[in-house]
């Protein structure tokens, strides 16, 4: 089944006058933000800007394909979009400006971004997912206890920044984290760059607390929410969504859904199913059930422990992690035994109640499944 490489075989020789702005595009420009433009694209102090014609040529010229793809990141085949997209006339001589890639080990924080202006006279703003650095996984976790994280409250100060230059009118989108910040940025923007928003993508990105999605700014922003998710969504179902999504195919399996080189497309749309895959439902219900029963202060001493031991075993990328030996397993639990007694005991505590919180669930749907056989007999 094709994928939005096939897409640009198809459509990259029509402009955005032949065939307006479509879902497949925002993907596209999605994972675009996955390549490291540091150097080739001008930051947000520069009105400056360069085509991705000669952004890719630029990267090409300056980077070693093969060992990016020894990573074992998921975002690495970004670069082969990049090229396509540069060698198509739909997108080769759209402009990119406004590039940040900040990676803070104080803040807990991974924040990359640009802007891409399209020949149809709009913006879009792609903010990157999680790369393969630790700090950028860790910040995921960290949604789960902070009312914001450093990189929503970014995405809010890049939006009132760089959108509130010229009159574009403006698409907001991202894959994984990107999708979370996308829509939080928007929601907390100022209302003068509000209005030029016309559209929201949360490409399998993850949700929100109860109380962001009740809010009033949420509720007003839904009409312009799009939010899609393959059908083994893990990621993407996440905290809390109030909005509709779609369910996309894979051609993958499991959390290899997350993968977007993996969604089918069809033409200018995804190719949709109408339901989500049982087992990322009954995993959705099962941590659901467990974090409502975490306090926030308990949610942050587990992922700070965590973080703690991979940060002493020296693992700040997955690639790192991937890596991981017997007596690196060994070493962590010797930092655990050394971790406060409280400490301990919350994390023993916390897998105990995982477990429990699954098994529960399970047994739930497999009930649930018995007596809607017993009753269509």
């Amino acid at each position: 089944m094709a994928n939005i490489m096939d897409y640009l075989d198809w459509r990259g020789d029509l402009t955005f006058a032949q065939s307006p702005f479509n879902e497949v595009d925002n993907l596209l420009l999605s994972q675009l933000v996955y390549v490291d433009l540091g150097g080739i694209v001008p930051g947000p102090e520069s009105r400056e800007r360069i085509s991705i014609e000669d952004a890719s040529r630029i990267f090409f010229q300056t980077h070693d394909e093969q060992k990016i793809m020894e990573k074992i990141s998921m975002t690495k085949t970004a670069m082969y979009v990049l090229k396509k997209l540069a060698e198509s006339e739909r997108f080769k001589n759209a402009t990119l400006g406004g590039y940040v890639n900040d990676i803070s080990l104080k803040e807990q924080s991974q924040f990359s971004v640009v802007c891409i202006y399209l020949s149809d006279k709009s913006l879009f703003v792609a903010f990157s997912g999680t790369d393969d650095t630790i700090v950028g996984w860790r910040e995921n976790f960290n949604m789960g206890y902070l009312s914001a994280t450093p990189g929503q409250k970014k995405a809010v100060a890049y939006l009132n920044h760089m959108v509130g230059i010229g009159q574009w009118k403006v698409r907001v989108g991202g894959h994984s984290k990107g999708g979370n910040l996308a829509v939080y940025g928007s929601v907390h923007c100022k209302a003068s760059i509000k209005r030029k928003i016309i559209s929201v993508y949360s490409n399998d990105g993850p949700g929100f607390s109860r109380s962001m999605v009740e809010s009033e700014a949420y509720q007003e922003l839904i009409p312009k929410i799009k939010t899609i998710i393959p059908e083994s969504s893990i990621v993407g179902l996440l905290l809390e969504h109030e909005e509709d999504f779609e369910v996309v195919k894979s051609t993958n399996i499991g959390v290899g859904q997350h993968d977007a080189m993996s969604w089918e497309v069809l033409g200018t749309k995804f190719v949709y199913t109408d339901r989500v895959a049982e087992q990322s439902l009954l995993l959705d219900e099962a941590m659901k059930a467990w974090i409502v029963e975490l306090d926030v202060h308990e949610r942050e001493v587990i992922v700070n422990a965590i973080f703690e031991i991979l940060e002493d075993l020296k693992i700040r990328t997955v690639d790192d992690l991937a890596r991981i030996k017997l007596k690196d397993i060994q070493e962590a639990m010797k930092i655990k035994k050394s971790l406060p007694e409280e400490t301990q005991k919350l994390l023993a505590e916390a897998v105990k109640l995982l477990w429990k919180t699954g098994n529960q669930t399970v047994k739930q749907y497999v009930k649930e499944k018995i007596e809607s056989r017993n009753s269509k007999k």
